[in-house]
């Protein structure tokens, strides 16, 4: 039996977070959402009022932010913590979903982030998901995939996440912003959101979660216990 790193990269709405939750679950692994660490810098953007576009400003906030996991055993679910405050809706409201990807595409946060990451990774036996977690996190990672799904069926899904919060959307706008946040994440010189070559690609639009999240498991067990 061997320890490895899962990575699994792919499109906001795909349902990558929830997949890799469950994977990590039932694997005894530990869940790491890298891109729940770029909204709670945006998060603690917003509430100080911090100009991502000024590297100065960015570079000293940096160091006064600390992004931590923990694993809640009554809900039996991983928790991140941002300065030890749990982070949850509070990173998942529209007016961090307006400007987390442009955060990301600022080389000097990238490269903070990544160290972070890759350093979370060390011991394996770790989940994480993103949109350059095998491509430039974790290049060597025993097992990558790469999630996708029409845009329309990813609108929905946001829509309905979002109202089960409490939060009223309007479909339109959801679906403007995450057409822009697939343009940027492509697009940008920084590690762009790409398929590794040896990635596996999963297309979640009408797949029943319970299966893709198997899909996934049985693919991580083989080489867990084949090698």
């Amino acid at each position: 039996m061997v320890d490895i790193v899962l990575a699994i990269d792919g499109f906001s709405g795909t349902g990558k977070s929830s997949t890799a939750k469950k994977v990590a679950s039932a694997l005894g692994y530990t869940y790491i959402d890298s891109g729940a660490m770029y909204r709670c810098i945006a998060r603690y953007f917003i509430d100080h009022q911090i100009s991502f576009e000024k590297e100065k400003e960015v570079i000293a906030a940096l160091d006064e932010i600390l992004i931590s996991f923990r694993f809640n055993n009554m809900l039996n679910a991983s928790e991140i913590l941002l300065n030890g405050q749990i982070m949850d809706y509070q990173i998942r409201l529209p007016e961090v979903d307006e400007i987390v990807s442009q955060i990301a595409t600022q080389p000097f946060i990238r490269k903070a982030l990544v160290s972070r990451q890759q350093a979370l990774g060390q011991r394996k036996k770790i989940v994480m998901d993103g949109r350059d977690i095998g491509t430039v996190v974790f290049p060597d990672a025993a097992l990558k995939i790469f999630m996708t799904a029409d845009l329309d069926i990813r609108s929905k899904r946001r829509k309905k996440e979002l109202e089960e919060q409490g939060i009223q959307v309007n479909s339109e706008e959801i679906k403007k912003n995450l057409f822009s946040r697939d343009y940027l994440d492509t697009n940008r010189l920084d590690s762009p959101l790409i398929k590794a070559e040896d990635a596996i690609v999963l297309d979640s639009s009408y797949l029943i979660f319970e299966d893709q999240v198997k899909k996934i498991v049985d693919l991580a067990n083989k080489i867990i216990y084949e090698g």
